[in-house]
Order: structure tokens, then sequence, then C-alpha cells
């Protein structure tokens, strides 16, 4: 996969899907797996056109989501993906006002459109009011074909990015990774915390969340996955405030089994996979000490269970 914009003089022609694709999901996957296809098949490139920031913030910022995908790991799961190209509109009050004609007309004139591959429930240009009808009908007139790829479905409901935002946000952590096709994770760089950690014998390292708008489960301890620059390690996070230090500010502080390296300013990629317990005061340093004890045998049974050790 590559950025592109605009697309090589020498192209032929390409083979355009359009949407925000937070999150990557089957669904998502289905539609690029189906684009790639089509591309191969006729000799053009495929082409992802998304945006920057998500529509929502542009047109009714008081209903724009917690993001699945923030910074770089839409662009990490994208280049997983078999599409030639992707390019990164920035979404704006002029680009939510076009007509699906002229937004059509952009895709034609800027990228060689032969071919739009959407989705079953896809709206272009204004108002999403560019559904299949209407861009079929658009298609005949300016020349293009249209394909509809048709909804994946897992227990019976269309795979979403807001099914899957409310599974997350509701700590259905089981679901997420169903309808995702991994675990549910977030990139970020280590960051030194209040070093308490290493006091209660157990040293941690601390992840700064990447954004704001990066949707995180509810608080509480955690079972995690953390990739790293010097592989995969397995650990338990504390996520949420420090109660019983008097600390409300959430961080997300885990610590790695059997690892006594330095992360410190690296970037590494934590995936949540089992929840443990809830986060809460401890009348001592001493007691919570000993809850953490119980805490690793918890985390590292969770890691050893199927739901945790697979390798999605």
């Amino acid at each position: 996969m590559n950025p592109v914009s605009p697309l090589p003089k020498d192209f032929t022609g390409t083979i355009v899907t359009v949407g925000t694709f937070d999150g990557i999901h089957l669904g998502h996957r289905e539609v690029l797996s189906y684009l790639h296809e089509r591309a191969v098949g006729r000799g053009l490139a495929s082409l992802l056109v998304t945006f920057e920031p998500h529509p929502l913030v542009v047109v009714n910022p008081a209903a724009a989501p917690q993001l699945l995908t923030v910074g770089a790991e839409r662009k990490e799961y994208l280049a997983q993906c078999d599409i030639d190209y992707v390019t990164f509109l920035e979404f704006t009050q002029e680009l939510s006002k076009l007509t699906p004609r002229e937004f059509v007309r952009i895709l034609i004139d800027r990228y060689a459109m032969k071919e739009l591959v959407i989705g079953y429930d896809h709206g272009l240009g204004s108002g999403r009011s560019g559904d299949s009808t209407v861009l079929k009908a658009l298609g005949q007139e300016l020349g293009f074909d249209v394909d509809v790829v048709a909804a994946v479905t897992e227990h019976e409901r269309p795979v979403s990015s807001t099914l899957i935002r409310r599974s997350i946000a509701g700590g259905d952590l089981v679901t997420a990774r169903e309808l995702l096709g991994r675990r549910y994770s977030i990139s970020g760089k280590v960051v030194r915390g209040a070093g308490r950690g290493e006091g209660l014998g157990f040293r941690t390292v601390n992840l700064a969340v990447p954004s704001s708008h990066k949707l995180l489960p509810p608080d509480g301890v955690y079972a995690v996955w953390v990739e790293t620059p010097v592989g995969r390690i397995g650990g338990m996070m504390n996520q949420g405030g420090r109660p019983t230090f008097g600390d409300k500010e959430r961080v997300l502080e885990a610590h790695l089994f059997d690892f006594d390296g330095d992360l410190y300013g690296a970037e590494v990629k934590l995936s949540w996979c089992q929840r443990v317990r809830d986060t809460r005061r401890f009348e001592s340093a001493a007691a919570l000490s000993g809850q953490l004890r119980q805490d690793e045998i918890d985390a590292r049974n969770a890691l050893t269970e199927p739901f945790g050790t697979t390798t999605h």
C-alpha cells in the first residue's frame, strides 16, 4: 500500500472505495478484499479514499464518536490489506456540502476512477444522500461501474464500527475481537510514571494515550499483551486512577511478566485480553501489593486460555 495524492500520470485508471474505515474491521476488510480482486481482474489500481478527521467532527461535533483507531493505527492496519493506494482527504465543511455528483467528479478527475466499490449501507456526498441507487445512475451517466458489497455478519448482526464501539464501551472484549478479527489495542509511547510500582514489587511501564479521541474500555485491571521492540510480552495493566494513593488521573500502567528491560521512549502496542477486576482503593500499600500478586496469577491464567493465546 502506498499513499497517493495525486496518482501517477501514467495510470490507466482505478477502482475506488470511499469511507472513514475506522477500525478496519471484518466488514471493512471484505470491502477492501473485493476491491483488490476487482482491480486485479481489470488490470487497474485499487484505491481507498478516506478522511481525516472523522466527518462527524466537522458536521456534528456533539455526535462525533470516540475512535477505534487514531493516528498511525489506522495506517498500520490498512498497510496489512491488499490494496495499492490510500489517500487521506481532509474533511472540511466545503467537502461535506458536495453533492454525490460533485464528489464523484473528484474521483473521476483526480483519480481516474473506472469503478466504485461501496458497502451495503454506504452514503456518499452531502447528508450521505448518494446511496447505491443514486450512484448507479451516476455511473451510467458518467461512465463508471458500481459494485455493492453485502454486509458481513456475526451472530446475525452486520459488523459495524458502531457495534464494535458499543461492545468496547460496555467491556465486551470478546465480541469486539470477533468483529474486529483481532484483539482491541492501543499504540503509544512508553513514558515515565510516578515510580510507585517498583516499590510495590511490580515494576511498571506507563503508556501515553495518543489521542483524547481514542476509545478505551471501562477502567479496571486487565490481562494484556504488549508488542515491544524486543518482542511480545504478557502482562497485567491498571487502567484508570490509583485510588489507594489518591490519584484520580487516568493512566495505562502495565507490569510486564518476566521482563526487566528499559522501554522508556519506545513505541509499543498494547492489546486488552481479559478483565481481571475493578480498580479499587486498598487500605494500605501492603494490601495493594498482596492483591497485585493475586492479579498476576489471574492475568497469567487469562493469557493461557484460548481467548488469551489467540495470535490475532
